[in-house]
């Protein structure tokens, strides 16, 4: 008998051990917050609150209108339990595509709207992530940002399979919303356009082409976003001077702005956002100075 406890408390010490060697399991989802990013620990996913969401809002956002209509609308429809789509919004860099989606969490959360942000590489977790939040009461937008694929890249199997489902039903709390550069989200080559036959009057694409198209088909709704012009950029400019309590505006502050945009190279709503930034941050400093 004795022996046997010895060799027992052996075993427990062992185990105990080897428990120390194990990686703890991943943290549960803190389902109080309204943003989580997909994470890894020890090898295992799993959401990561967002402690300090960037809170934007829908009217700090300019010459949007229109995404903004459609955008909110299918939003609302989800929020309200009807049906409603995926959306892919494409175009021109710093317009605003990642902005509006944030300022939906602004707006909606108090509805019960919840933000999921998975970077590319995690893409062939998402039926994980499905499963994890199918089952809450709440609405969840998966929000894939800056998305696009090289070839080769198997990732957008992945998400193939959520947007549309395979055997399994998709879920109808959950709705993808991408922004990308590209608007079928793969690169196109003029090779491929050799692929494309002719029967008669009809064009039928390449099979290549047809795999390109199906990935952003699966997509409801495309909203398109196309670069500022001169007054468009100064006018967003002037807008965020003012929210950061500057409301003078003269040609100083004119020839300020364009001359930012053109060290940039470019005009655009992310530009205006780091003018007001940089000029705010200087007027800013010449008054401490002064004090």
């Amino acid at each position: 008998m004795a022996e046997f406890e010895h060799l027992l408390g052996k075993a427990e010490s062992i185990l105990d051990r080897l428990e120390s060697l194990l990686p703890a399991p991943p943290p549960f989802p803190d389902w109080t917050a309204t943003a989580w990013r997909w994470q890894h620990m020890h090898g295992r996913g799993y959401l990561q609150a967002v402690a300090h969401p960037h809170h934007i809002g829908l009217n700090d956002l300019h010459h949007l209108d229109d995404q903004k209509e459609i955008i909110v609308r299918n939003t609302e429809q989800f929020l309200h339990g009807f049906p409603a789509n995926n959306v892919l919004l494409t175009g021109a860099r710093g317009t605003g595509k990642s902005s509006l989606v944030k300022a939906l969490l602004t707006e909606f959360s108090g509805q019960g709207l919840r933000l999921v942000e998975v970077e590319k590489q995690d893409l062939h977790a998402l039926p994980e992530i499905v499963e994890l939040i199918r089952v809450r009461p709440e609405r969840f937008i998966v929000f894939c940002d800056d998305l696009s694929f090289e070839a080769g890249e198997s990732g957008y199997k992945a998400l193939k399979v959520v947007l549309d489902g395979t055997l399994a039903a998709t879920s109808d709390n959950v709705l993808v919303y991408a922004t990308s550069n590209r608007r079928h989200l793969l690169p196109e080559y003029m090779s491929e356009n050799l692929e494309t036959q002719y029967v008669g009057e009809e064009i039928r694409p390449g099979d290549s082409t047809e795999e390109k198209i199906s990935l952003s088909e699966r997509f409801g709704i495309w909203l398109s976003f196309y670069a500022f012009d001169q007054e468009q950029y100064l006018q967003i400019a002037c807008a965020w001077l003012a929210d950061y309590g500057i409301s003078h505006w003269d040609e100083q502050v004119r020839r300020a702005a364009l001359q930012f945009s053109l060290e940039r190279g470019a005009r655009s709503g992310r530009v205006a956002y780091q003018f007001a930034r940089d000029y705010a941050g200087r007027i800013g400093l010449v008054r401490a100075e002064k004090k």
